[in-house]
């Protein structure tokens, strides 16, 4: 199981580790951490040296409730970013969170390699049509609503049948389109209550029907400081946890604010499960 990123094949058979860069002053757990350039290139340069694969960056918070941010704001905070990282760490894998696609549009053009979405073409329908033209990995995950929104819509007759659908018709529309290489995203925390996370991680197997690599992402998130009676700082070693578990379900992708956790996950789970 492979992606291509930017002529480069990466190979999914060993799980990699996305490491999260928010360049916003409001994301739930980082937020304006990284005020300036000397921050920014500290904290990348730490996450490749602890092994991430992937630098995943986001300029618009999409924790629930976030507020509203432009489409120019949200221009004007990652642009700058993606070339900061680039002219100093140029071989680096860039991914872009946004469900925007003239945001996509140009962090590709300015040499991003692959795009993080959040809605998976729901909240911005020139976002499948922006990948294949640029043909770029495109992560799709599953919500409903918006981060306004999402945390209103947890009704689900039966959740894991209907995240199924809902990816089946996704993977289709974009196989329509020639875009090759996708990743599903299960979007822990989005649209979904506490119990209903777990019951998704607990049956993420399922999703390995569709043959996509999976990207699990529960970093610090209100499903392991809620459950444990603590907070987000608090937080790492449930997401270790749980990201161990992700990776026996079949998980290919960590998304993580604690890239050397999350690689030592990796390193014994793949010890443990050697041929």
């Amino acid at each position: 199981m492979t992606i291509n990123c930017k002529g480069q094949l990466i190979d999914l058979s060993i799980p990699k580790v996305m490491g999260i860069l928010n360049v916003t002053p409001n994301s739930f757990f980082d937020g304006g951490k990284y005020k300036n350039e000397s921050e920014i290139l500290s904290q990348v340069q730490k996450m490749l040296n602890d092994g991430a694969t992937f630098i995943d960056i986001g300029a618009y918070s999409s924790k629930p409730n976030a507020e509203f941010v432009s489409e120019e704001e949200e221009l004007l905070r990652i642009v700058p970013i993606v070339n900061l990282i680039l002219e100093n760490f140029p071989e680096t894998l860039i991914s872009i969170d946004t469900f925007r696609s003239e945001i996509a549009k140009a962090c590709i053009e300015n040499g991003a390699a692959m795009i993080n979405d959040i809605s998976a073409g729901n909240l911005d329908d020139k976002m499948p049509e922006t990948i294949a033209k640029y043909n770029v990995p495109y992560i799709m995950m599953h919500m409903r609503g918006t981060p306004k929104t999402m945390q209103t819509m947890t009704n689900y007759e039966n959740i894991v049948k209907e995240m199924l659908f809902y990816f089946s018709e996704k993977v289709a529309l974009a196989r329509s389109l020639g875009i090759n290489d996708l990743i599903l995203d299960p979007g822990f925390g989005f649209a979904k209550t506490v119990e209903q996370n777990y019951e998704v991680l607990q049956k993420m197997e399922l999703f390995n029907v569709l043959e996509l690599p999976i990207l699990a992402g529960f970093s610090r998130k209100s499903m392991i400081y809620k459950t444990l009676n603590s907070s987000a700082e608090e937080a790492l070693n449930g997401t270790t946890v749980l990201n161990t578990l992700a990776l026996s379900k079949g998980a290919k992708i960590l998304r993580v604010h604690d890239v050397k956790e999350a690689m030592e996950c990796v390193i014994l789970y793949t010890k443990t499960n050697q041929k």
